[in-house]
């Protein structure tokens, strides 16, 4: 049996509006063994393909969604929890586990038909999936800062390194996009079926959760796999090409897997990883004015190929001591990929997962589009905050950016067989 591919489980309304429903499924979800989270089936066709097979799973030692292969499509959303009862939290984390199990199968949160309930009542899926491929879905959870206020009884399970970011230079943040006590994001390489997949589980957190903020993504910024080939951002440069790589074992281990030890008040979140979200608008029409001299400079690598400026292919390693025929460096100092680079950063790496956007037009005519950063550390407080603070001072780049939202996420590990999603931040 292919340990990603889970049997499907038929899950009424009923069922998953009861808390006690992980208890009649033991022979169905839970029961059904242990899943990597990951399929390594199918390779890359080109920037705009995940190569992602799946289905994907809930289960195994890590989160799915973060070294899966990065697929096209994103919706992220970040929740404010609005009931102040632990067990009604409890209750929504097992339905969602549960709904996102059945999702990443192809199948619909619920059933539609004779089996979903009354007639007269709501169905049990919104239907707009129904009869297409999960498309490499995999929906990935966070547990905010505020998730560990007191509310329910959880502030002393909040890891050290889970605060909310803090305010960087030139930060422009707007609250409503920013921040959240969870958040969900689904990637696949058909918008419908992530929307869907995000969709239908707000509509079964209503009463229990409201969505703060939200983002739609689109050609994903990085590669996660070696079998990808690196994609551009909205700036016609290629990213991620230095990107942490999920056959990097030993780069996973000691950059974004949370190891045992390093948070003893929070042991649940061993074998997860820490997601940091960055709503970052860029600037499109003055970046298109710029030479073409300038905005390699700016990045530090040729817009053609990716290569360094220093000289070499796009996955050559940076020389920034080599220098032109006027002396000065070829790769400047200030570039992004000078300030970027683990030789400036004290040997830090981060796995990166972000998705371009746009969003329409902003009040002055101008295209409302940017990059949606997302990055994956064992800990942001040295992977992360050093290297943006460093970035927003420094950076060429800064003058066509502006970071529009932030948000910081606990991603917990991949479950048990016997377990539940409420049993990783409540039982462990």
């Amino acid at each position: 049996m292919d340990e990603s591919r889970i049997p499907a489980s038929a899950i009424s309304r009923r069922a998953l509006l009861k808390g006690g429903a992980a208890a009649a499924l033991g022979a169905g979800v839970f029961g059904a063994g242990i899943a990597t989270g990951r399929s390594t089936s199918g390779t890359d066709s080109g920037p705009g393909t995940s190569g992602a097979a799946g289905p994907y799973s809930l289960f195994g030692e890590h989160p799915v969604g973060v070294t899966t292969p990065a697929q096209d499509r994103l919706h992220f959303a970040a929740l404010d929890v609005t009931t102040r009862s632990r067990a009604e939290l409890r209750s929504l984390l097992d339905v969602w586990g549960r709904a996102a199990e059945r999702m990443m199968r192809g199948e619909g949160a619920g059933d539609v038909g004779p089996t979903s309930g009354p007639y007269d009542a709501p169905p049990d899926d919104t239907g707009e999936a129904i009869g297409l491929p999960p498309a490499g879905l995999t929906i990935t959870f966070g547990f905010g800062p505020s998730l560990f206020d007191g509310r329910f009884g959880l502030a002393n399970r909040r890891p050290a390194a889970l605060r909310t970011l803090p305010h960087f230079p030139g930060d422009t943040l707007d609250p409503a996009r920013s921040d959240g006590d969870l958040c969900i994001q689904a990637c696949s390489d058909d918008p419908q079926v992530a929307v869907h997949a995000v969709r239908n589980l707000v509509r079964l957190g209503f009463g229990t959760t409201a969505v703060r903020w939200s983002q739609l993504g689109f050609g994903r910024t990085s590669s996660t796999t070696s079998a990808q080939v690196t994609p551009r951002n909205l700036f016609g440069f290629k990213d991620g090409t230095a990107n942490i790589k999920a056959e990097e074992a030993d780069a996973l281990d000691r950059h974004v897997w949370v190891r045992a030890g390093q948070y003893p008040e929070a042991r649940w979140l061993v074998g997860g990883t820490f997601m940091v979200a960055r709503r970052i608008s860029m600037t499109i029409e003055t970046w298109d004015q710029q030479s073409l001299r300038d905005q390699e400079n700016i990045i530090g690598r040729t817009k053609s190929e990716g290569a360094p400026m220093s000289g070499g292919g796009e996955f050559d390693e940076p020389d920034f001591r080599r220098r032109g025929r006027e002396g000065r460096p070829l790769i400047d100092a200030a570039s992004h990929v000078a300030l970027a680079h683990p030789t400036r950063n004290d040997g830090v790496r981060m796995l990166r997962r972000g998705y371009n956007f746009v969003d329409g037009s902003t009040d002055l005519g101008r295209l409302d589009a940017g990059l949606f950063f997302i990055a994956f550390v064992n800990d942001p407080r040295s992977h992360f905050i050093p290297m943006q603070n460093a970035m927003a001072k420094n950076d060429l780049l800064v003058e066509y950016l502006r970071h529009t939202g932030s948000g910081l996420f606990a991603v917990p590990p991949g479950l048990r067989a016997d377990a539940s999603l409420a049993d990783t931040l409540f039982d462990r």
